[in-house]
């Protein structure tokens, strides 16, 4: 009679996957010690919710399929981060992935944890990724829904070699110079638009945290500069600061009755 496996070896070869070799989900099943069998059902657990990712990856990729069949070669997807905050950048991003990647969804349906995860493997070399900011400044010298459109169209510009399709979250880009499609809740239902999300989304949430630390008594980390009543109720008692974006009420407010940036403010 052969021995049986260790159970340390059996849970580094559980870790590993899935997908599991079902050679290997047979023998833990007719593995006799309970913490075996207790094994092979998490992995069957394991596998199945893999299987589901992987799934509606694929069935995420239709838009990008139809492009594909419609002779473009590398489809971007294009999202931003930060329109409707009152503080911080717009940041755009533009993907073109090299493959399905499971997992991928709307950032404001992830948890930070799993967005940070996502983000490392955009970034492990085999997907093109450009980025594009837009600083609070320009922001309110351009109007929100210009830089919106300039912020997206930048980041596409950034990827090497340069998309021939762009599949945009909710717009239209006015003068584009690619042509390009307009998927309402894209980041939902494409694979390369849900990538530019995360992205954007990471970027962003990091300049915000960064930004807190410069300017410490806006709460900037937990709020990431959107309109909650603590940012509110701070800049009522602080004003606003240089990461503010003026032309946005009720900074705007403040500013007409306010001396903007007071040293009180870092």
């Amino acid at each position: 009679m052969h021995a049986l496996p260790s159970l340390d070896s059996l849970r580094a070869m559980a870790a590993a996957g899935p997908p599991y070799d079902n050679g290997f989900l047979a023998s833990l099943q007719r593995d006799p010690r309970t913490s075996a069998r207790a094994l092979y059902a998490r992995c069957v657990r394991r596998a199945t919710r893999n299987a589901a990712l992987v799934a509606r990856a694929d069935a995420m990729m239709q838009f990008e399929r139809e492009a594909h069949a419609a002779g473009f070669k590398r489809i971007a997807g294009v999202d931003e981060a930060g329109r409707g905050p009152l503080a911080g950048p717009i940041v755009g991003a533009a993907v073109v992935l090299a493959e399905p990647v499971p997992g991928l969804n709307d950032s404001k349906q992830l948890t930070s944890e799993q967005r940070e995860l996502l983000f490392a493997e955009l970034h492990d070399g085999r997907h093109a990724i450009g980025v594009a900011m837009l600083a609070p400044e320009i922001i309110d010298l351009q109007g929100i829904q210009a830089a919106n459109y300039s912020c997206m169209a930048q980041a596409a510009a950034k990827i090497d070699p340069s998309p021939d399709f762009l599949l945009v979250d909710g717009f239209a880009i006015p003068g584009c110079r690619w042509p390009h499609k307009r998927i309402v809740k894209g980041d939902c239902l494409s694979q390369s638009i849900a990538a530019a999300s995360i992205i954007a989304k990471v970027i962003r949430d990091r300049i915000m945290i960064e930004l807190d630390r410069a300017y410490p008594r806006y709460g900037f980390a937990q709020h990431k500069g959107y309109g909650t009543q603590a940012h509110l109720d701070a800049i009522k008692t602080h004003g606003p600061c240089p990461a503010h974006r003026k032309s946005f009420a009720p900074v705007a407010e403040w500013a007409e009755t306010g001396v903007l940036f007071p040293p009180s403010a870092r």
